[in-house]
């Protein structure tokens, strides 16, 4: 099977975007796990899939695969790219956009600078839009915020669970580079009190109006770059009454702003389109 393919990345986040606006593409998740593989495939923290709009009131529907091959609910940098995709493809001439995911409506817009800008929704708090088990446990006040105790690896760390249209458990550490991601960031992960797993961040606050952050991602591993977990933890920095309501939000990857006044969160940042080819996608069993 070959498949023409778009290679993009937003702040260091990677992605391979398929379209499928004009015909279907259906793949197994050893397929997906395959243009994702960084040896062997094209490489990406995950896949996009643009595909035509199933109800009248959005534009398009788009897809978001991990490297794994299990498919989510939401990527915020994904979300850029897929904007600068549909333009450079001309498949639209409309800035602003209304974008089907499985975590929801999304609302895209191409600025006039060339970032794009992303309405993530409102922020989800309820531990139930987590998936987080809460039986047994008894959380920390910090100004709006609960913190939450999570065992991870013999210690006990305090965390916010929040929903971004996909799972976070934010912490917050006092130097970034020395945080234990690599250690305790699978371990969060997986942990048996998220039932779908969950995106696990590490935040360290630099002032009011800005942070660092590290997110190991949910079936990516670390990445440089997480759009909606800059917003969990803008949005959780913003409870604590640790931050203002615009932040710049500093990854390994590069910046995003992102900005949060108690309804929707907004998301700005760099998309870029880095190659394009074809591949020949092994067929499963081959």
């Amino acid at each position: 099977m070959q498949l023409n393919f778009t290679k993009m990345q937003g702040a260091g986040n990677d992605f391979v975007v398929l379209d499928a606006t004009g015909r279907p593409i259906e793949l197994r998740p050893e397929q997906w796990r395959a243009l994702a593989d960084r040896h062997f495939g094209i490489g990406a923290d995950q896949i996009l899939l643009v595909e035509p709009a199933r109800s009248h009131l959005a534009d398009f529907r788009y897809r978001i695969f991990n490297a794994d091959g299990r498919e989510v609910e939401q990527c915020g940098n994904g979300a850029r790219c897929f904007v600068r995709f549909v333009h450079d493809k001309r498949l639209t001439d409309k800035r602003a956009l209304r974008v089907e995911t499985l975590g929801g409506i999304i609302e895209p817009r191409l600025e006039e600078d060339g970032r794009v800008s992303v309405d993530m929704g409102k922020p989800r708090l309820e531990p139930a839009d987590v998936g987080f088990d809460t039986s047994g446990l008894a959380p920390r006040r910090e100004g709006e915020a609960l913190l939450w105790p999570l065992a991870v690896g013999g210690v006990e760390r305090e965390v916010a669970v929040l929903s971004m249209g996909n799972p976070h458990a934010v912490q917050q550490v006092d130097d970034v580079d020395a945080a234990p991601v690599a250690e305790e960031g699978p371990r969060i992960e997986s942990h048996r009190r998220f039932a779908r797993g969950v995106n696990a961040g590490f935040v360290q606050v630099l002032d009011r109006d800005a942070i660092r952050l590290r997110v190991y991602e949910r079936g990516v591993g670390e990445t440089l770059a997480c759009g909606s977990g800059a917003c969990a933890a803008v949005v959780a920095g913003i409870l604590r009454g640790q931050l203002n309501p615009e932040v710049e939000v500093h990854t390994r990857g590069g910046q995003l702003t992102i900005g949060w006044e108690r309804g929707s969160v907004r998301m700005t940042g760099p998309a870029q389109t880095v190659y394009e080819g074809v591949i020949d996608l092994p067929d499963p069993g081959q």
